[in-house]
């Protein structure tokens, strides 16, 4: 989503020798180059494919980094790899490496061993560079080298080597030890000059504790790390929040302690970050002139923060640490755009001269992937931690939470354009953060909003015919983050894509479906809801079956959710909390009356609720629900009490009223 933070993740395929050990030449030289395939590379080629790899198109038989740091915490890492092809699916295996323009790649070897034992060594033309990203709004230095390695064939072992002098602020690793091809064998060796500690946090797996061959010389070393396989997992985390991973820190970070580490990270985020946020005249005068006469805390920073969410472009322009560390407030202001650690940064700087205390705010916008048991600037966000003094009780900031100092701080994502300042999207909301405040700093929870802040109301009014065609007028209101994607549609998208969109929606209930008219009305005050009115006709609506008609009372709306009967070990994801209120009436053709209605569902649970009625009074068919979210993730244990809701949402959206012919 956001540029805002540059992650460093590790290779896609991996080899690795023993502890220190050497390449040693084999008996045979490469075709097409001159290096012939290393040792390390020949003994794991020799390694047999499990039987537990399943259907997947490649395996990795070999995965080695070795980060070397020296007196400045600088790093040098090493990497091997070393994968087979199993399918044809995998012939497009390559290996990769990241670099900017503080960092230094000293090789990047690489041969194939065909499925015939012949050896190939990779050539110049075989490597590409590549920018960082063909997005408009993306400017940044950070390249990757690519390979596209020769005699890629089912049964080949594809085979890498690297070394790179990575950037002197960075001082974590992250290590992604779980993913879609299984590990045979990984392993991360850290070497660190005398007196230098560390740590390693785990994130979905068990810790492994590694062997000291040395004091400050340390190997952890896994093996038969099977594939997470979610492809087919229905209503599910992201998947990079449940792959295994470890984080290994090391200098100012490397202390004992998970709240421990947190502090070290966010005081060394606070110290790059120091005299960012200072405000120049200019800002200073902005923010006095937007603040004046206003009479609360409310207000202050509702005209604060729409200022930032209107002028500031989003707009990425980094060089090597600008991928960590952001613009100095007043270049921010001057230019009028920036990147989420830059919008934060200005925020930052106005609210402080109308007296309001901020802070940063690291996050993921994958919720799951910022795990506080796991301390790490893992992550792919800035947003803003807004002290909320005691005294200020207002209704309206519903995204508060309180640190384990008892201070308390809205959440605010100034990089999201549509969402109040109060009020938070819901793709963060039950995530943590990594507050950076010092000897304050620590993970911090993102809250849940209740059901009232985000959902949408639906009024149809429906006319059917005899031959079962359908007419009618809906109504729409869309609050919270439900209104605030609808307003990003709008701004992203012209007139055509938006009717397309419409009718696209619409179609999924009404086959057929032909678009009349439509309007959207977009307030300009972000708290007011996003209207929406459009008129449509769809023929054949009600079936016919024989004198009778078969017409659902749900003209539209699926809120339901996919399911599978797979034994659940994943948690299950509902996304968003809110409220959901349909009311549709349709008048019946001249001639009919209701016969038969379906029965009324009503379903509650701790983590959502479902009720819904159909009626009929003189010529009219009416239908009322509600549907009510309450918590945006549940545990697998609970999948059968999921299961029941979701079958009685979807008995409830298929059920039909029954109609005839009066005698």
């Amino acid at each position: 989503m956001i540029a805002g933070s540059r992650m460093r993740v590790p290779l896609v395929c991996v080899v690795a020798a023993s502890l220190l050990a050497g390449a040693t030449p084999p008996a045979r030289a490469a075709l097409f180059g001159n290096d012939p395939v290393p040792q390390w590379a020949l003994d794991a080629s020799k390694t047999k494919t499990p039987d537990y790899v399943g259907d997947a198109a490649t395996v990795i038989l070999y995965d080695e980094y070795v980060e070397t740091i020296d007196a400045q915490g600088r790093a040098t890492e090493r990497e091997r790899q070393a994968i087979r092809i199993l399918k044809p699916q995998g012939r497009g295996s390559s290996c990769s490496v990241s670099y900017d323009v503080d960092e230094k790649i000293n090789y990047f070897r690489a041969w194939t061993i065909g499925a015939d034992g012949k050896q190939y060594q990779a050539r110049d033309v075989d490597f590409a560079d590549l920018g960082g990203s063909n997005l408009p709004i993306l400017q940044f230095t950070e390249k990757t080298r690519l390979l596209h390695p020769p005699a890629a064939d089912v049964g080949a072992v594809v085979i890498c080597e690297t070394e790179e002098v990575l950037a002197p602020y960075m001082h974590e690793q992250y290590w992604r030890i779980q993913g879609s091809d299984p590990f045979v064998y990984e392993a991360m060796e850290l070497n660190l000059p005398p007196g230098m500690k560390y740590a390693d946090t785990w994130h979905q797996y068990s810790p492994v504790k590694p062997v000291e061959a040395s004091p400050g010389h340390v190997r952890w070393e896994l093996r038969d790390v099977k594939a997470l396989d979610v492809r087919d997992v229905k209503s599910r985390p992201n998947r990079v929040a449940l792959l295994g991973r470890v984080s290994v820190h090391w200098g100012s970070a490397g202390v004992e302690g998970i709240d421990n580490q947190w502090r070290a990270l966010g005081k060394g985020y606070s110290e790059l970050e120091e005299h960012r946020a200072d405000p120049t005249p200019e800002i200073t005068a902005m923010a006095q002139q937007l603040t004046a006469g206003a009479p609360d805390f409310y207000t202050k920073l509702k005209r604060i923060t729409e200022y930032i969410q209107k002028n500031i472009r989003y707009f990425v322009v980094e060089r090597g640490i600008g991928g960590w560390q952001s613009h100095f407030a007043g270049d921010i202001f001057r230019n009028r755009y920036g990147d989420c650690k830059d919008k934060t940064t200005l925020l930052i700087s106005m609210l402080g001269v109308a007296g309001i205390k901020a802070t940063y705010l690291a996050v993921d916008d994958r919720r799951g992937v910022v795990d506080p048991s796991a301390p790490s600037f893992y992550g792919d966000h800035m947003i803003t931690a807004i002290e909320v003094p005691a005294e200020v009780k207002d209704p309206r900031l519903l995204g508060v939470t309180e640190a384990k100092d008892g201070r308390r701080y809205l959440i605010f994502d100034p990089t999201n354009e549509r969402t109040p300042v109060g009020n938070l999207p819901d793709y963060e909301q039950g995530s943590f953060g990594l507050l950076a405040a010092g000897d304050a700093s620590q993970a911090l929870a993102i809250p849940v909003l209740p059901p009232e802040a985000n959902g949408a109301e639906r009024k149809g009014t429906f006319t059917l015919a005899a031959d079962g065609a359908l007419s009618g007028a809906v109504n729409s209101s869309s609050t919270g983050p439900a209104g605030a994607d609808v307003r990003g549609m709008l701004k992203y998208t012209d007139t055509k894509e938006q009717r397309e969109s419409l009718e696209k929606a619409v179609g999924r209930d009404l086959p057929g479906v032909s678009l009349v008219s439509y309007e959207f009305n977009e307030p300009p005050d972000l708290e007011k809801p996003l209207l929406l009115d459009f008129k449509v006709t769809a023929p054949l609506y009600a079936k016919k079956a024989g004198p009778l008609l078969l017409v659902r009372p749900r003209v539209m709306g699926d809120v339901s959710q996919q399911l599978d009967d797979k034994p659940r070990t994943v948690p299950i994801a509902l996304e968003a909390t809110g409220r959901w209120h349909d009311s549709f009436d349709i008048t019946l053709p001249s001639g009919f009356v209701v016969d038969e209605l379906p029965d009324p569902v009503s379903m509650d649970t701790d983590f959502a609720s479902y009720h819904s009625k159909t009626t009929a009074q003189g010529n009219v068919l009416h239908y009322e629900r509600e549907y009510v979210v309450r918590m945006v993730e549940i545990p697998a244990a609970r999948y059968g009490d999921f299961k029941k809701l979701e079958g009685a949402i979807l008995e409830d959206q298929r059920g039909s009223a029954v109609l005839k012919r009066q005698p």
